[in-house]
């Protein structure tokens, strides 16, 4: 089996709880935030949304600079309401598993970099790009969006078992 499809498989179970977890996002609280270092609700799930989008960078590229020398940063879009981040949800995801299906095992293995003015941050293959960076780094917000949604007292969803608000999954 190619890495790519074992590496599809966690993605589009990880995709499904994510989508499941953006879905409750309430319009209403986009701007509400736990702390003031924190991003707010909205900015969070549009982060959330947009990062499945960088497993297509990681796969067709070579290297990501964060903050180009001589450039604006770069600025990942948001949504201004739920129906938008699931949009964007949409269309990273999308872009993603296309990218997933057409690598191969040779693809994954290539290393791949970001940088930030032009300074290299980290190199790893693409493969653990993918998990940690992308997969990973998706789970970790998806479980602080959770925790936003509970401080709203907007219901939980299950995901790897129960939650205190749902017993299925």
């Amino acid at each position: 089996m190619k890495l790519s499809q074992v590496l599809l498989a966690e993605f589009d179970q990880e995709m499904a709880n994510t989508r499941k977890t953006l879905e409750r996002v309430p319009d209403a609280k986009f701007g509400w935030k736990p702390h003031e270092k924190s991003m707010t609700l909205g900015r969070l799930a549009s982060h959330v949304a947009t990062l499945p989008g960088w497993g297509a960078e990681t796969i067709r590229g070579t290297s990501l600079d964060m903050a180009p020398e001589g450039q604006e940063p770069l600025k990942m879009p948001e949504g201004n309401n739920t129906k938008e981040v699931l949009d964007l949800f949409d269309q990273s995801v999308s872009s993603a598993r296309a990218a997933l299906l057409e690598a191969s095992d040779e693809d994954l293995a290539k290393p791949w970099s970001l940088l930030s003015g032009g300074q290299v941050i980290f190199t790893m293959p693409r493969s653990v790009v993918l998990r940690s960076f992308v997969f990973n780094h998706g789970i970790h917000h998806r479980a602080q969006l959770g925790v936003y949604l509970r401080l709203n007292d907007v219901p939980v969803p299950a995901i790897y078992g129960p939650s205190a608000d749902e017993e299925a999954f």
